[in-house]
């Protein structure tokens, strides 16, 4: 046993359990702690503006490789507090991330000592353990179990708040003895994926919906590989995208009443089984639930019991890690295949993807201002296969999701649930720094983009490249959209004449180059079509070159409404369909071929 302060224990546990990239700021309340991450060296930290902008860097880094869990750091008071929304952003698409908390000593927890805050009891709803240690000694302990929960089942964040003089007490550690928990989850048995396949082998048109619960479990290639063996068509969720690559011949199409394809929907409505693993049937994805249900049944497998019936109940549900349901189903179809009573849906899976080059939207157009799905014909082509997305919310993200393309697990980073603005530049930084080799491409809107501006500066500093590609209307446009039912337009215009721009961009206000620059970082402007793909090749030398953020920010006309509905048969489309592949998202209809 060696005599340490709980804080050298902390660094020398975080470095055991694989938890070295943390995103911070230091205070006097957590100074003990960055002593001993200086002092051990072991651990890695970036120095953000914001301390919500730390724990979107650390649920971007989670997010961005399987088994990567961030760490955000603050001092005590408001820093735990603006953390809230991280871990709410953490929780609600079941990301782990650590987030500790300095504290004013344990004598002064009820004097209300300057900048003591319960932030535990805060935290509580939001995390799968939030605990304030009133004893050193129970340091190893707690994070030992932190560790573990965060891990296990469904996974989700984790607080610890450490006050000032349990950090720095010493207590007797030994960390070549210190081994973390096992990790426990739920597994499906052989009787019920047999149960499973027989209620496929029922159906006449099945569908696979794949959530995000196949990518935490690491089981893209096992999803994959069960539907080429049954030739089921699987559609991916909005936190699922990437898992089955969206050329692949059995991807069928995102299903929903924002983010989703024409084809994907036309698809699910002809279902008549449908396989949900690791879903949540978000609201955004299934909209009416009567349209949703009517004339099919529904099998759900979720890590979360409470999941299962949350939104509806299931004809058939199992408690199940994605990835051991995946690897039963497996298994008991490869014995069928051998036994000769194999499935296979080889008609229906090839009527869903000759809707792939019927079912498409118009994105070239020439007009000017730029109409925004010109922008994301021009990032599949700029961007191609090896692009990392990384975005969160508004009329920007509903777009890409219907225009874009993800070839990879992981390849769309999306704040799903909690969508809270301001959440794309510091989680690209999370995601840029935990893949320095990946060519990762943020998009915000011009509210998104503003609201945590400033950790552009962090980028800059650090030296964390990536693109952020701002399609600028200066509205807050999925709100003025919104409010078309209420036959008005308030207070959601982001225009103004700004007195030190010049062009037609001066009128929009905000001149984001020119903050992107005075952050230190390299920034562009697009106001005609035939120059964003010029741009965006520009913006990826330029990222390369300087190792920086590169703004390219794309002047829209104002007002452009997204395709939308409240159910999956009563989609609005107000921009005209694809005529010919030319008019048409890149890669899609080449796979006729």
């Amino acid at each position: 046993m060696t005599r340490m302060r709980a804080v050298d224990a902390i660094a020398l546990i975080l470095e055991k359990e694989g938890s070295v990239e943390t995103f911070g700021l230091p205070g006097a309340a957590i100074n003990p702690l960055y002593s001993a991450m200086r002092a051990h060296g072991g651990i890695r930290h970036t120095l953000a503006r914001h301390v919500e902008g730390a724990s979107h860097m650390a649920d971007g880094y989670t997010r961005a490789a399987p088994g990567n869990i961030g760490v955000c750091i603050g001092t005590s008071g408001p820093a735990g507090t603006d953390m809230i929304t991280g871990l709410y952003a953490a929780q609600a698409d079941s990301q782990p991330i650590l987030c500790l908390t300095g504290q004013a000593p344990v004598a002064v927890l009820d004097k209300e000592d300057f900048q003591a805050v319960d932030i535990a009891s805060i935290a509580e709803p939001l995390t799968k353990m939030a605990t304030t240690v009133l004893e050193a000694g129970q340091v190893p302990g707690t994070f030992q179990k932190a560790f573990q929960l965060m891990r296990s089942s469904r996974p989700g964040p984790v607080l610890i708040d450490l006050p000032l003089d349990v950090q720095q007490t010493e207590i007797d550690f030994d960390i070549d003895t210190y081994e973390p928990l096992p990790v426990t989850t739920p597994r499906a048995t052989a009787a019920q994926a047999e149960k499973v396949l027989d209620m496929l082998a029922e159906a006449e048109h099945p569908l696979i919906i794949a959530g995000g619960g196949v990518l935490n479990a690491d089981a893209a290639e096992q999803l994959v590989e069960l539907a080429e063996l049954l030739d089921v068509p699987v559609s991916p969720t909005l936190m699922g995208w990437g898992a089955i690559p969206d050329d692949h011949r059995l991807m069928a199409g995102m299903v929903g009443i924002q983010t989703h394809t024409l084809y994907g929907n036309a698809s699910f409505l002809e279902s008549d089984v449908v396989l949900g693993l690791g879903n949540r049937w978000a609201n955004r994805h299934t909209g009416d639930l009567e349209t949703y249900r009517t004339g099919r049944r529904f099998i759900h497998v979720d890590i979360e019991p409470t999941q299962i019936g949350r939104v509806f109940a299931p004809d058939y549900s199992v408690v199940s890690d994605a990835g051991a349901m995946l690897e039963a189903l497996l298994a008991a179809a490869r014995r069928r295949l051998e036994a000769g009573s194999g499935l296979s849906f080889g008609d229906w899976a090839r009527r869903c993807a000759e809707r792939k080059g019927t079912l498409q939207r118009r994105t070239h157009f020439d007009d000017v201002p730029i109409k925004p799905q010109r922008v994301y014909q021009e990032m599949n082509a700029a961007f191609g296969r090896e692009a990392t997305y990384v975005t969160t919310i508004g009329l920007s993200q509903i777009a890409g999701a219907q225009m874009l393309h993800a070839y990879r697990p992981r390849s769309w980073i999306n704040a799903g649930q909690a969508g809270p603005l301001g959440w794309t530049g510091p989680a690209a930084l999370g995601v840029a720094k935990a893949a320095p080799d990946r060519q990762v491409v943020a998009l915000s809107g011009d509210y998104d983009f503003q609201f945590m501006v400033e950790e552009l500066a962090v980028g800059a500093q650090h030296r964390i490249p990536y693109v952020h590609v701002v399609v600028n209307n200066s509205y807050l446009g999925l709100i003025r959209q919104a409010q078309r039912g209420f036959e008005m337009d308030f207070e959601v215009s982001l225009a103004f004449e700004n007195i030190n721009a010049s062009g037609p961009a001066a009128g929009y206000g905000v001149d984001h180059v020119a903050v992107a620059e005075g952050l230190g970082c390299k920034a562009l402007r697009v106001e005609e079509p035939g120059r964003i793909g010029p741009a965006f090749a520009e913006a990826r030398e330029l990222a390369e070159e300087h190792r920086v953020p590169v703004v390219v920010e794309i002047i829209l006309e104002r007002i452009t409404n997204i395709s939308m509905g409240a159910s999956l048969d009563a989609i609005n489309e107000f921009e005209p369909m694809a005529e010919s592949p030319e008019d048409a998202p890149t890669a899609l209809v080449a796979l006729q071929s």
